[in-house]
C-alpha cells in the first residue's frame, strides 16, 4: 500500500517538545500529555478533553484561538475526528467574530484536512480553495504551497493525475524562491513520485522518491513524522509493482529499522509490516508468515484504519489461496468485501470482487457483471468529481467577486452618495443637451444632404430634358421649314393650275389638296408630341418616379400600376417633402422584392382633403405589424413620414399582402388650387 504523504496534515501543525511538562501550569500540562506519544490513545484523548473545558469558555483573544489550535490538532493525532470538526468550527466563528483573517484562513485548512480524511473530496477542496485563495491575498507563498499540494492530492485520489501533475509543478514554481521549503518540497517530490508510478513511468517514479529521500533528513521536517520510512515504503511498493520482489522487500526493511516508528507513526509501521509480509510472500519465503500479516491486521483494528483492514486481508485471502486454504481464502475475501461496501468505497470494492470472482469460479460471472456497473460507475464519478472542482473554483470566484463588489459599493453609497449623487445629476444633464444638440445637428444635417441629394436628380433631369428640349426644337425647327416649303410649292402649283379648267388640271388639283391634308396631319401630331412633352417636362419629380417605376417593372416579376394624379403642383411642393417620398416609395419597393413574394403592386399618390396621400399595396404573404416594428426598413419608412411631419398607417397580415398609407399635409395651400 502507497503512502500519500509523509506529514503534511494536522500532526506536522504541532511539534512540541513533550520532556519538559509543567506541573504549575495544567493547561501546558494537558497539552503536552495530550501530545506524548508514549502514552495510551485514551489516556491522551482525556488529557485534550481536560483541555477543551479549559479554553473553550476563555475570552475571544488570538492566544485563545491559539490554544483552540492545538486542541484540534492532538483530536488529529488521535483520529478523533468528530471533536477535530467541532473544534475546527469553534475556533472558525471566534476567528470570523475577530475578523481574523490569518486564524480564517487556518480553520479553511483544517476543514479541508477534515473533509479529506472522511472522502467528502468535493468539500475538502471548496476549504483548500478558500485557503489557497486567502494565502494569495496575503502573500504567503510557503503556505499556499501547502495548499496547491493538498489540492494535488484531491486531484490525485480522483484519478486525474496529470491536472495533479500540474499542481504539484506550480507548486515547484511558486516556492522556488522561498527559504526553509524542504518540507514542502518532500511532500511534492513524493507526490509526483506516486503520480508517475500510478502512469506507468517507473524511471521519473523511481527519481522523484529518490529526491523526497535526499531531503527526508533536513532539520526543518520533524523526526517525529517518520518521513524517511514513507520513502522507503513508496519506493519497496514501486519495486514491488513491477514485481522486483526481493528489492521491495529490502526497502520495507529498511522502512522498519527506523527508530520510533511504532510509536510515532503506527500506521506508517503497520503499513510496512503488511507491505513486506506480502513481498515475503511472493518471494515464497515461508518466515514470519502468517504472523507479519496478522500483527498489521491488529495494528490497524485497533487504530480503526479501514482501508489498511481491507488491504490486510485482501493479502491474507491471496495467501491461504495459494496454500490451497480456500475456507480461509474466502473468508477473508468475503470480509474484505463486506467492510469495502460499509465503507463504500468504489475501488476497494472492485478489487474485493476480482479476488471473489477468482475463487469462485462458479459465481465468477456475477462478480464480474457487478465489477463492469462499478467500474463505469467510478469512471464516471471520478469525472464528474474532476468537474466539480473546476466548478468549485469557478463559483468560488464568482462569489468572492460578487461579495467584494457589494462591499465596495455600500462603502461608496456610504461616504459618497451625496457626491456622487449631485455629479451624477449633472452629468446625465450634460449628456442630454449633448444627446439633444447631436440630434438637432444630424436632422440639419440629414436634411440638408437631402436636399442635395433631390437637387442633383433635378438637375441631372433638368439636363437631360434640356438636351431633349433643344432636339426637338431643332427637329420641329426643320419639320416647319420643310412643310411650309412644301405648302408654298403646292399653293403655286395651284395658282398656275387656276389658269386650266380642263380634265387634267382638275385631277392635278385633287392631288395636290391631298397633298395639303398630309401636311395638315403631320402638323396636328407633331404639334400633340411636343406639347406633351411639354407637359412632363414640368413636373421633373413625376419623372424621376416614373424612371424608378419603370426599372421597378424591367427589373422583378410583380406586375405594377402606377396613379400619378397630375393635377398637383410639384414645384410648390419642398425638396424635403419630395425626396422623402421618392425614399419611401424606394424602401417599399425593396422590401416587397426581398420579402413579400408578390404577384402585383399598386402605387398611388393622389391629394385630398388638403393633405398629399401615397398608397403602397402588395398582395404578397403579409407579416405581423407588431414584432416587425423594429424592422430597419419600417424605421426609415416612419423615420422619413415624420420629417415630412405626415403619419403613416401600415396594414398587414399573413397571406393577406401589405398596405402601407402616408399623409402629408401640404405646405403651401395654392397647391389645392
Amino acid at each position: 500500500m502507497l503512502l500519500l504523504f509523509g506529514f503534511f496534515g494536522c500532526s506536522k501543525k504541532s511539534a512540541e517538545n513533550i520532556s519538559d511538562i509543567s506541573v504549575k501550569d495544567s493547561l501546558s500540562s494537558y497539552f503536552s500529555l495530550a501530545n506524548n506519544f508514549n502514552l495510551p490513545r485514551q489516556k491522551r484523548q482525556e488529557y485534550n478533553y481536560k483541555a477543551f473545558d479549559i479554553v473553550v469558555n476563555q475570552d475571544n483573544d488570538s492566544l485563545n484561538r491559539v490554544n483552540l489550535f492545538k486542541i484540534a490538532n492532538r483530536y488529529y493525532n488521535i483520529n478523533n475526528w468528530k471533536d477535530f470538526n467541532k473544534t475546527v468550527h469553534i475556533v472558525l466563528e471566534k476567528s470570523e467574530s475577530a475578523h481574523d483573517t490569518l486564524n480564517i484562513t487556518k480553520a479553511y485548512t483544517y476543514l479541508g484536512d477534515y473533509y479529506d480524511s472522511q472522502a467528502v473530496l468535493d468539500s475538502a477542496f471548496l476549504f483548500y480553495y478558500k485557503a489557497e485563495k486567502m494565502y494569495v491575498k496575503l502573500g504567503d507563498n510557503s503556505n499556499l504551497g501547502k495548499m496547491l499540494i493538498n489540492k494535488a492530492n484531491l486531484q490525485y485520489k480522483t484519478g486525474n493525475f496529470l491536472e495533479s501533475e500540474k499542481s504539484v509543478f506550480n507548486v515547484l514554481r511558486i516556492t522556488k524562491r522561498e527559504k526553509q521549503i524542504n518540507n514542502i518540497l518532500y511532500d511534492a517530490y513524493n507526490l509526483l513520485g506516486i503520480i508517475y508510478g500510478e502512469l506507468g513511468e517507473f524511471e521519473n517514479a523511481i527519481t522523484y522518491h529518490n529526491k523526497a529521500l535526499g531531503i527526508s533528513d533536513d532539520e526543518i521536517i520533524p523526526k517525529v513524522f517518520q518521513s524517511k520510512a514513507t520513502t522507503y515504503n513508496n519506493i519497496g511498493f514501486l519495486y514491488l509493482n513491477t514485481q522486483n520482489y526481493l528489492l521491495a522487500k529490502s526497502y520495507f526493511q529498511k522502512g522498519l529499522e527506523q527508530k520510533n516508528l511504532k510509536m510515532q507513526k503506527p500506521y506508517v509501521y503497520a503499513m510496512l509490516l503488511d507491505n513486506l509480509a506480502y513481498a515475503k510472500f511472493k518471494l515464497k519465503e515461508s518466515e514470519k508468515l502468517p504472523e507479519l500479516f496478522y500483527q498489521s491486521l491488529k495494528l490497524r483494528d485497533s487504530l480503526k484504519l479501514t482501508s489498511g483492514i481491507f488491504v490486510s486481508k485482501i493479502h491474507l485471502s491471496e495467501y491461504f489461496a495459494s496454500k490451497k486454504d480456500a475456507v480461509r481464502s474466502l473468508q477473508y475475501s468475503k470480509e474484505a468485501l463486506l467492510l469495502s461496501r460499509i465503507t463504500n468505497n468504489p475501488r476497494d470494492i472492485l478489487l474485493s470482487l476480482k479476488q471473489l470472482a477468482v475463487l469462485e469460479p462458479k459465481n465468477a460471472s456475477v462478480y464480474t457483471k457487478e465489477y463492469i456497473q462499478i467500474n463505469e460507475n467510478l469512471q464516471k464519478a471520478e469525472r464528474a468529481m474532476g468537474d466539480k472542482f473546476s466548478r468549485i473554483e469557478y463559483e468560488t470566484d464568482q462569489i468572492k467577486d460578487e461579495n467584494t463588489d457589494l462591499e465596495t459599493k455600500n462603502r461608496n453609497l456610504l461616504f459618497g452618495f451625496s457626491a456622487f449623487a449631485v455629479l451624477g445629476l449633472f452629468l446625465y444633464v450634460l449628456k442630454a443637451q449633448k444627446t439633444k444638440n447631436r440630434e438637432l445637428l444630424f436632422k440639419q444635417e440629414q436634411q440638408k444632404v437631402n436636399e442635395e441629394i433631390y437637387n442633383l436628380m433635378i438637375s441631372q433631369q433638368s439636363t437631360i430634358e434640356t438636351s431633349r428640349v433643344q432636339e426637338k426644337k431643332r427637329v420641329a425647327q426643320e419639320l416647319h421649314d420643310g412643310v411650309l416649303g412644301r405648302m408654298f410649292g403646292v399653293r403655286m402649283n395651284l395658282d398656275g393650275l387656276n389658269k386650266f379648267n380642263d380634265e387634267p388640271a382638275i385631277k392635278q388639283r385633287i392631288s395636290y389638296l391631298s397633298e395639303l391634308k398630309n401636311i395638315e396631319q403631320d402638323i396636328r401630331e407633331i404639334s400633340h408630341d411636343l406639347n406633351r412633352e411639354k407637359s412632363e417636362l414640368i413636373n421633373n419629380f413625376v419623372a424621376i418616379v416614373d424612371n424608378l417605376l419603370e426599372d421597378q417593372k424591367k427589373t422583378f416579376k410583380p406586375k405594377l400600376l402606377a396613379t400619378i394624379d397630375r393635377t398637383i403642383k410639384w414645384e410648390l411642393i419642398s425638396n424635403s417633402v419630395k425626396i422623402n417620398l421618392y425614399r419611401i416609395i424606394q424602401e417599399s419597393l425593396q422590401n416587397i422584392n426581398k420579402y413579400a413574394e408578390a404577384n402585383s403592386i399598386k402605387i398611388e399618390i393622389k391629394k385630398r382633403d388638403g393633405n398629399l396621400f401615397l398608397t403602397i399595396t402588395d398582395d404578397g404573404k403579409g407579416f405581423d405589424v407588431k414584432k416587425s416594428k423594429k424592422g430597419i426598413g419600417l424605421q426609415n419608412i416612419q423615420s422619413r413620414t415624420a420629417e415630412c411631419n405626415g403619419t403613416v398607417d401600415i396594414h398587414s397580415k399573413k397571406g393577406n399582402g401589405t398596405i402601407i398609407t402616408i399623409a402629408v399635409p401640404f405646405e403651401n395651400k395654392q397647391i389645392l388650387t
